[in-house]
C-alpha cells in the first residue's frame, strides 16, 4: 500500500516527543497542509507553568475553543483538498483537563466541551510518539521555550503516563505507536524514511514501530 490513503494524519505525544517537527516533515512528504495547535499563541500558558492551579482552567478553555474552531474549519473545507497533517488530537484534551483541573473545574470543563461538541473528522492514521522522561526533558530544554524551563520531571512523568493510558484505550482510528528512544525524525533522514516505510505497510488497527540501539 502507498501513502496516498492518508488524507488526514495526526501526530501525538507528550511535550518534547517531537510531534510538531514530524508533522511538518510528513506534510511535506504527503504534499499536505499542516494543522498546528500553536501552543505559544495561548496567552495563559506561560502563567499556567508559573501558577498551575490558578491558570489551569483558562489555559484549557483557550485550547478547547481554538482547537474546536480549527477542526470546524477543517470539516468545512474542500473534500478534494490535498490532505492535512496535524499535531493535535482533540480527543486528548480531556487528558490534560483531568490531570490539571480540580473536580469542580473539571465538571465545568466537561459541560463546556459537551456544549461545543467538537465534530472532528476521524484521522486515517494517528501516530503516537513515545519517549523516556530524560529524553523528553532534554528535548524541552533544547528547544528553549522560556516558560517551559520550569517544567519538572514529575509533571512530564504524569503526562507521559496519562498519554500511555489514553492510547491504551484508543480505538477511534488506526494507531501507529512509535518508540522514539532510538529514532530522531527531525535530524535523521534515515529514521524518517524508516517511519514512512512503516506507514506504507500498515495493515492492522494498532501497530508498533521501534528501532534497536
Amino acid at each position: 500500500m502507498t501513502l496516498s490513503r492518508y488524507r488526514y494524519v495526526v501526530v501525538e505525544g507528550p511535550i518534547g516527543a517531537g510531534k510538531t517537527s514530524l508533522t511538518h516533515k510528513l506534510a511535506e512528504r504527503l504534499n499536505a497542509d499542516t494543522l498546528l495547535e500553536n501552543a505559544s499563541d495561548n496567552p495563559f500558558l506561560p502563567r499556567f507553568y508559573q501558577e498551575p492551579k490558578r491558570y489551569a482552567l483558562p489555559t484549557q478553555l483557550h485550547f478547547l475553543f481554538e482547537r474546536t474552531r480549527q477542526l470546524r474549519d477543517l470539516a468545512q473545507g474542500d473534500l478534494f483538498h490535498a490532505g492535512t497533517v496535524s499535531d493535535f488530537l482533540i480527543d486528548k484534551d480531556m487528558l490534560f483537563a483531568r490531570m490539571n483541573l480540580d473536580d469542580d473545574e473539571f465538571e465545568l470543563y466537561q459541560k463546556v466541551y459537551a456544549d461545543l461538541a467538537p465534530q472532528a473528522s476521524t484521522p486515517d492514521l494517528v501516530i503516537y510518539l513515545q519517549a523516556p522522561i530524560d529524553a523528553l526533558q532534554e528535548r524541552v530544554r533544547r528547544r528553549g521555550v522560556d516558560f517551559e524551563r520550569g517544567m519538572d520531571a514529575d509533571y512530564l512523568q504524569r503526562l507521559a503516563n496519562s498519554y500511555s493510558e489514553f492510547f491504551h484505550r484508543y480505538e477511534a482510528a488506526p494507531l501507529l505507536i512509535v518508540n522514539t528512544s532510538n529514532l530522531n525524525f527531525a535530524e535523521s533522514e534515515t529514521d524518517f524514511e524508516l517511519l514512512v516505510e512503516r506507514m506504507s505497510k500498515m495493515r492492522g488497527p494498532r501497530e508498533f514501530f521501534s528501532r534497536a540501539a
